[in-house]
């Protein structure tokens, strides 16, 4: 479950000058994307058509669009009796996009005739009921990453017209991946049982070492199979400037978890949470912290409950971590909670029962263990962000020029204490675009830049900051980016200067305090 009641509240009040000027925000848009169908006839290229449903989702879901996964079209089809590997015809595609509520259905096909690799794609707006003409995008079949890059950006221009980014600056982005590692990449999604999916992620790892979601399909496939030293092995090797770090720390996390490593899972937990603030990554940071004894994960699991009350596993969590407290009170108040959500829940019933009144003031009863969740999904998190984003920047554009710069930095703000750092340095660079010399946003920038550990930028702007005005937060980046460098002398002389500055602030003394038990 995605972090709805925090994003939604937190939209909230971001959006409440928009709200007054009559304007509304859209709702995330869902598209369905069909397999390819295989206009060449040459078997070996099979594969290319269940490509497509995998690529074009992965890269429309960057520009907010919710992509209905294979699964949920799989159950479409056979909640409407349609055999899965029928050609369809559009009429009977339309049926299954419909089932599924899409606002948009892609279809297409593909051939190669030796030389040259040519895709044709349709999109179907499905409420206006509007077909778009065919799309067509054509290249070498060793650049097939590329030509589908190219067939997105043509995708997105029918869904979404305001796309302003040029063409070959789109297609720039596409990451380079070598077509036998791609192939044994789709072919490991589609395999039915995890010794195949194994061997054809590995064998795609074996042909491109640095392909990310290779790795991080073999390690979830691992952790499934419960070789969880196996999964810690692969996952960890996903670095922080790939797309899919995130789900990767998580699944590490979980795995971590799972060998009674908590001081790690605990770590991977928080860098999932600095990146996607999920409700599922907060609640396991109590249950890693609860595991070691650790003061704060009754905090954890009171923001969990607070972004979603309705679920009573963190009731019940928050529960236990207040029993290990000793406010009973408060305990049997949660476990209250929790039966009134879930009344089946046996073992919530049988510590509501041994809370009696008379062990309100003795020792906490044996407790069970806490919960952790493993369901990741960050999609909706990443849909209301943009729009959010959106809605921000149409607002401040219809407010005074003079004033869209303390516009942006305040959303900044707002964004970066609430944990939505990716929004805040979005935030923070629309406001230097009006005050490019703004030692406020230059040092904001850089602690949005830190908190998703592009180091070597967020240190570039943090010295932009000071050379125009001193701040304990530009010297609090540095000092960070000196201990990621290994090199804490450096680093205690930027937290005495940030000390200086603000001898209160919190980040600051307790960075400090870590440094000098080290050094102690």
């Amino acid at each position: 479950m995605i972090l709805r009641r925090y994003w939604k509240c937190l939209a909230l009040v971001l959006l409440l000058p928009l709200m007054a000027a009559g304007q509304t925000v859209a709702a995330p848009q869902t598209v369905l994307v069909f397999p390819f169908q295989n206009a060449s006839h040459q078997a070996d290229l099979e594969w290319i058509g269940e490509a497509f449903p995998e690529l074009l989702g992965q890269r429309l879901s960057q520009d907010s669009f919710h992509l209905i996964g294979r699964g949920d079209r799989h159950y479409a089809f056979d909640r409407l009796g349609i055999p899965l590997h029928l050609y369809a015809s559009r009429a009977t595609l339309y049926l299954v996009a419909s089932e599924l509520d899409a606002d948009f259905m892609v279809t297409g096909s593909y051939r190669y005739d030796g030389e040259s690799f040519t895709v044709t794609a349709q999109v179907l707006d499905m409420k206006r009921l509007r077909l778009s003409p065919d799309l067509v995008e054509a290249g070498p079949l060793s650049q097939f990453a590329s030509v589908q890059s190219a067939l997105v950006w043509e995708v997105l221009q029918q869904m979404r017209p305001s796309v302003s980014e040029p063409k070959a600056e789109f297609v720039k982005q596409t990451p380079v991946i070598r077509l036998n590692a791609l192939e044994n990449y789709i072919r490991g999604v589609l395999a039915d049982t995890r010794q195949e999916k194994t061997r054809y992620f590995r064998a795609a790892i074996a042909t491109d070492p640095g392909y990310a979601l290779a790795i991080l399909q073999l390690g979830k496939s691992y952790y499934r199979a419960g070789d969880y030293q196996q999964a810690v092995s692969w996952l960890s090797q996903v670095t922080a400037h790939d797309a899919s770090f995130a789900e990767a720390s998580f699944v590490l996390g979980l795995a971590e978890y799972r060998l009674g490593h908590f001081e790690k899972a605990s770590k991977a937990f928080r860098e999932t949470a600095a990146r996607v603030p999920l409700i599922e990554a907060w609640n396991n940071i109590g249950a890693a912290e609860s595991q070691l004894g650790g003061q704060d994960a009754a905090e954890y699991f009171q923001k969990a409950v607070r972004a979603d009350p309705a679920e009573p596993d963190y009731h019940f969590n928050l529960a236990l971590a207040l029993c290990r407290k000793g406010d009973i009170s408060a305990c049997r108040e949660q476990i209250g909670e929790t039966l009134s959500r879930n009344p089946e829940d046996d073992e919530a019933g049988e510590l509501n029962e041994e809370l009696s009144e008379e062990l309100a003031t003795a020792p906490p009863p044996p407790l069970p263990d806490v919960r952790i969740k493993t369901n990741y999904d960050e999609s909706p998190y990443r849909q209301l962000a943009v729009e959010l984003r959106s809605a921000i920047n149409a607002t401040i554009r219809g407010a005074d020029p003079s004033k869209r710069a303390s516009l942006h930095r305040a959303c900044a703000r707002e964004l970066l204490a609430n944990g939505a750092f990716v929004e805040a340095e979005n935030q923070f660079r629309e406001a230097l675009e009006y005050e490019p010399q703004d030692p406020s946003a230059l040092a904001g920038l850089s602690h949005a830049l830190l908190l998703g550990m592009n180091f070597a930028e967020a240190r570039l702007w943090a010295t932009a900051s000071l050379a125009q005005h001193p701040s304990a937060e530009a010297h609090l980046v540095l000092a960070r980016f000196d201990l990621q460098n290994s090199n804490p002398a450096s680093a205690r002389q930027n937290l005495q200067k940030a000390l200086s500055l603000e001898p209160q602030n919190p980040e600051v003394r307790k960075l400090a305090e870590e440094l000098d038990s080290k050094k102690n």
